[in-house]
Formats: C-alpha cells, sequence, structure tokens
C-alpha cells in the first residue's frame, strides 16, 4: 500500500495514516524522494499523527527520508509525534537534529511558509 503524496504549491504533503512495516517504509523513502526531484519542491511536510508506535528501523528510515530530502534542497517539517513515538527516537538515539517540527498539520504548513518565505 503507498503513501499518498500531494503537491500544494511548492511543497509536498504526506499524512501517514497507518502503522508502516519495513516494505511500505522502504516504498515511500523511494516515492517522496522521486516527487521531490520530479516537481522540484522546496519543502515536505509529513504528518505522522496517525502513528502510535514506531520500530527501530522505521525510525532510520524516517531519519533517513529527512536528511535526504534535505539534501535535495528541501526543508522538512514533522508534525504530529505523539509522545512514544519521540520517547522511542530518542532512546533508539534517533537524531532529528535541525528538523523542524509542529504539533498539527496546520501549524506545521504555517512554520514551513515561514521558512520558505512566503
Amino acid at each position: 500500500m503507498r503513501i499518498p503524496i500531494l503537491k500544494l504549491y511548492d511543497c509536498l504533503l504526506v499524512s501517514i495514516q497507518w502503522e508502516l512495516d519495513d516494505q511500505t517504509a522502504l516504498q515511500f523513502q523511494e516515492d517522496l524522494l522521486h516527487k521531490i526531484h520530479e516537481v522540484g519542491a522546496s519543502g515536505v511536510v509529513i504528518d505522522i499523527t496517525s502513528i502510535d508506535f514506531i520500530d527501530s528501523f522505521i525510525a532510520k528510515v524516517l531519519g533517513d527520508v529527512i536528511s535526504m530530502s534535505k539534501l535535495m534542497g528541501a526543508k522538512v517539517v514533522i508534525t504530529g509525534i505523539q509522545p512514544a513515538v519521540a520517547i522511542t527516537l530518542i532512546e533508539l538515539g534517533i537524531s532529528l537534529n535541525d528538523v523542524m517540527t509542529s504539533l498539527d498539520l496546520e501549524k506545521g504548513l504555517e512554520k514551513l511558509q515561514q521558512e520558505l518565505g512566503e
């Protein structure tokens, strides 16, 4: 099952609506990077509000997606991090340094627009 990636102006919007398995996470990584390249996106908002649990592999893939998106010139905002997910990321040593975060999708979009100077 593929995660939908929506284009909104020069940004991409991703809302992950279910717990990720390893294959879906890897497919998402590839799809997002191709979409950034295809549309020339300057920003990405990834909403993970629906994710209540994250394992070490999914955490690593999420960290990699953020790093790879930045390498391609897209600023990333992660929204909706649940308390258990935040705890797991820290316990696993997954560093999301220099990653903008926000409590919800609306605030995340606003933060990204400010960062992009729009």
